[in-house]
């Protein structure tokens, strides 16, 4: 089947760098702590705005933040933080970036007491997909209790702008809930290629 012919999530259909994100990388269960900061950070900038704009400059962010390097992110010091801002198609917010750096370095103290990243934040799903029910008619909410969960600990440990909604948007991008519809082909591909999986009726009751 010609990729352009494929049924996917209404939001995607773009013929364009979203369908792109939706079809390479929204909801593949990720298991590399750079990509997993590197969609925090995203997440972060895109706060009040759009995330189609995010994926529009995501080059401008990879260069400003040293290709996504959490280690070199968080040495980040004013003259940094006053280079990022003077370049040319960078959201200016100090708040942001200063929340970036700050992240960067919790992530780091994460990965000294985890091990990594990854084992940290899919220890929440027990290291399994959460694929809700309700959710694959196209039923999906903002947030819910398992980003309510991480939030509240993650909050406790000192990240910034990095609330429960945003954080369902990472459970999501990461594939820690598969929230592709059943109709996408992407669902299926997630199911069939990565089968640690746990079905959810709702958004609080596990079924299987």
């Amino acid at each position: 089947m010609d990729s352009i012919e494929k049924r996917r999530c209404n939001w995607c259909v773009d013929n364009d760098i979203v369908q792109k994100y939706h079809d390479e990388e929204w909801g593949i269960p990720v298991h590399d702590d750079k990509k997993h900061f590197e969609f925090l950070l995203l997440e972060v900038m895109q706060c009040g705005l759009n995330w189609t704009m995010m994926l529009k400059k995501r080059e401008i962010f990879r260069m400003c933040f040293d290709d996504f390097d959490y280690n070199k992110i968080a040495l980040y010091d004013e003259a940094k933080i006053n280079k990022i801002m003077n370049v040319p198609g960078m959201i200016k917010s100090i708040r942001k970036i200063n929340a970036i750096i700050n992240n960067a370095k919790l992530f780091i103290k994460i990965i000294n007491e985890y091990k990594s990243f990854d084992s940290y934040i899919w220890s929440f799903s027990n290291y399994k997909t959460y694929v809700y029910r309700s959710h694959s008619c196209g039923n999906i909410p903002s947030k819910n209790e398992l980003s309510d969960k991480v939030c509240k600990d993650m909050k406790k440990k000192g990240f910034k702008y990095l609330g429960s909604i945003t954080i369902y948007s990472h459970l999501q991008a990461c594939g820690i809930i598969n929230d592709h519809v059943s109709e996408c082909w992407m669902y299926d591909y997630i199911m069939k290629n990565y089968t640690m999986y746990e079905v959810i009726e709702s958004d609080c009751i596990k079924v299987r």
